[in-house]
């Protein structure tokens, strides 16, 4: 089982990136998934997420700029973020959640990050 997250980098203030989180050895269609983002020396804060069903919820810091979406045939999670400021920079996670329940529970299942630097 593993989460692969990719496309991270470094952009300038008001630009765009679009994250990926290839999944395998999960029956992905069905799981929920996440974004998580950790800022140097803060806590590991929930972004977004997805259901198997495709309802999806944000993050007030990231309403209107940030589109969560999956790709099932594919097995990939992306999170497109726009208007990018300082204030977004960090390490961003995948997370396949836990199948049930009304809100989102976060499983062990973490990509290993993508590194997010925004430059103002």
């Amino acid at each position: 089982v593993q989460l692969q997250a990719s496309g991270g980098g470094l952009v300038q203030a008001g630009g765009s990136l679009r994250l990926s989180c290839a999944a395998s050895g999960i029956i992905f269609r069905f799981r929920p998934l996440a974004w998580y983002r950790q800022a140097p020396g803060k806590q590991r804060q929930l972004v977004a997420t997805i259901t198997g069903g495709g309802s999806t919820s944000y993050a007030d810091f990231v309403k209107g700029r940030f589109i969560i979406s999956r790709d099932n045939a594919k097995n990939t999670v992306y999170l497109q973020m726009n208007s990018l400021t300082s204030e977004d920079t960090g390490t961003y996670y995948c997370n396949a959640g836990r199948t049930g329940g009304s809100t989102f529970t976060p499983s062990d299942l973490w990509g290993q990050g993508t590194l997010v630097t925004v430059s103002s």
